[in-house]
């Protein structure tokens, strides 16, 4: 099936108590404003208090993972449990965000870029095959191996890799069907946004050119961003007054 044949799912996902439904709320408002057409919105969630009608929530699949291992971050790897197209009727394509992204672009052609799975490629390090699952596209139930591969070597996946983009990048790239987006669409506000020091002293941070979902990670999250704050001494950030712009329902 065809990304522009399909339905058109936005998958988002928020656990424990770090961020609020307004995050989730915020996060349909700025989808909305900033993709044509028919998509379904859908939050998995272990609490859907307070989140806006149009945002369909679901539960979160289980990770079963073994007694005693903590989950440290591999939650996200649910997104392809077959139980979203078996329990719940979910069959098309999938965006997944983060809730804690800033839209500021059309969003048309994350669903209609070629490619089997599309993801961030890494800031840091672009040498490596890893992405950031910040964003990332699939067709729902294609990839039920991800997990239950995981699912049957958690102990050995751990020791090898430090999280579950690192793990879901490799996996899918020794498939053949790992692909990026294109490195202006998803910048970091971390490194893309902040000028330089000593810049960052007057110049306030800005949208990178050709920016279409801003990526928060590390020191700040949109409303430090927009309070101009970040969460290490001698960072200095001034107030980003865009974020408060598009970071709204």
């Amino acid at each position: 099936m065809s990304a522009q044949s399909s339905t058109r799912y936005v998958l988002c996902m928020k656990w424990g108590r770090k961020y609020g439904p307004e995050y989730v709320n915020r996060l349909y408002a700025m989808v909305r404003r900033h993709l044509q057409g028919d998509f379904q919105f859908v939050c998995l969630t272990d609490d859907a208090t307070g989140l806006r009608p149009q945002v369909r929530a679901l539960p979160i699949p289980p990770l079963d993972l073994p007694p005693g291992i903590p989950e440290r971050g591999w939650t996200k790897l649910t997104t392809f449990s077959p139980a979203l197209c078996e329990e719940h009727g979910l069959r098309g394509t999938a965006l997944f965000l983060d809730i804690d992204v800033v839209v500021v672009g059309s969003l048309d052609e994350f669903f209609t870029r070629p490619g089997e799975f599309l993801i961030i490629h890494d800031y840091k390090r672009p040498w490596r095959i890893t992405g950031n699952s910040s964003v990332y596209r699939f067709e729902l139930g294609a990839h039920a191996d991800v997990l239950a591969y995981f699912r049957g070597h958690v102990e050995e996946i751990r020791s090898k890799f430090r999280n579950e983009q690192a793990y879901l990048s490799d996996f899918l790239y020794r498939q053949g069907k790992l692909a990026y987006w294109p490195a202006p669409w998803c910048p970091s506000f971390k490194y893309h946004s902040i000028p330089r020091w000593p810049l960052n002293y007057w110049q306030r941070p800005g949208i990178p050119a050709g920016a279409r979902i801003v990526i928060f990670h590390g020191e700040c999250n949109p409303p430090d961003a927009l309070a101009g704050r970040r969460n290490r001494r001698f960072r200095y950030i001034r107030a980003a007054t865009w974020v408060g712009e598009h970071w709204r329902e």
